[in-house]
């Protein structure tokens, strides 16, 4: 009986990621269509009947944000955006490859370590999470530092139009001058622009690619003045002196709620760890709530209010800067 449980979940795990296998290579072969067709001239790509390539950095709100969830999810659905803004050379079949491998390999310790059979599924989802917890984290760490070196890159651009330079000249300048991440995404763009991709598209790829607030500034003045005119250079010295100002602010910000942040750390951390050490002492004690209905129920209680708690301590800390 303790057996069936692992089995279950392992069969489920494997239908999940052969699922999610099998719409990503419908997609890619989509994909592999329209840039076939677009190549030979024979049809009208798919994306453009569905109006996805005349969405401008103009058609949308420049603070359109997703909710927490609603952005997990979406970043889970397109794993291969996610792993450009990542910068890594996972593809998706390896990905979720990994993720079973090590979802498989997390029930077996707990198999072969003797755990509760109620704790092993647990166990499996947990280390099959671990490979898209280091990618958003990877992918967090390189838009932090992206949108650290963009006023510098801002100011570059602003210095090499003052200098009788154009805006795709500034762009090359960028990407030899700056370290990645920021610049590989300019270097993109102006291989694009120099391929023939109009500059608009070209910026709306960059901004898709790294979703960052400052950038969508740069791409919106860069447009409205190619088709209005106006000083753009020192359009983007004041970008860049605001996001400046910003950074300031946002350091401020996380100083004052350095104390609720580590609150809300210890507060979510010590209900599991307790759990651990009191199962290491005295395991029939905590057994408890995994045999008997009332210790399920006051379970799920409990880890319904954690979630409850996380999400509000999260809305406590997180200030919009």
């Amino acid at each position: 009986m303790s057996l069936l449980i692992p089995i279950a979940v392992f069969v489920g795990v494997a239908c999940l990621v052969g699922g999610v296998a099998f719409m990503l290579r419908g997609r890619s072969e989509e994909l592999v269509e329209d840039r076939l067709a677009q190549l030979t001239g024979s049809r009208i790509p798919n994306a453009a009947k569905e109006g996805l390539l005349n969405q401008g950095v103009l058609s949308q709100p420049l603070d359109a944000t997703q909710g927490f969830l609603a952005e997990f999810f979406a970043r889970f659905r397109n794993l291969s955006l996610l792993f450009e803004q990542a910068d890594t050379n996972l593809t998706p079949a390896r990905f979720l490859a990994i993720s079973g491998g090590l979802g498989f390999a997390g029930m077996a310790v707990s198999v072969f370590a003797n755990f509760h059979p109620g704790v092993i599924p647990v166990m499996g989802i947990m280390t099959a999470m671990l490979p898209l917890m280091w990618l958003i984290f990877r992918r967090r760490r390189r838009l932090r530092k992206f949108a650290k070196q963009l006023p510098d890159a801002l100011e570059l651009i602003a210095r090499a139009l003052r200098a009788g330079h154009s805006l795709a000249s500034g762009f090359h300048l960028v990407a030899e001058e700056m370290s990645d991440p920021i610049g590989s995404e300019f270097n993109r763009a102006f291989e694009e622009q120099n391929l023939g991709i109009q500059l608009d598209e070209a910026l709306n790829g960059m901004c898709e690619r790294v979703p960052n607030l400052d950038l969508k500034f740069f791409a919106t003045s860069v447009i409205l003045q190619r088709q209005t005119g106006g000083d753009l250079a020192e359009i983007l010295d004041k970008i860049g002196e605001l996001i400046r100002e910003r950074f300031k602010i946002w350091g401020q910000v996380q100083a004052l709620t350095g104390e609720g942040r580590l609150s809300g750390i210890v507060l979510l951390a010590l209900p599991p760890a307790l759990f651990l050490a009191v199962y290491k002492l005295n395991p029939d004690y905590v057994m408890v709530l995994f045999t008997d209905p009332m210790g399920k129920q006051m379970l799920a209680g409990g880890v319904v209010m954690q979630i409850l708690g996380a999400l509000v301590i999260r809305k406590i800390v997180n200030i919009r800067v």
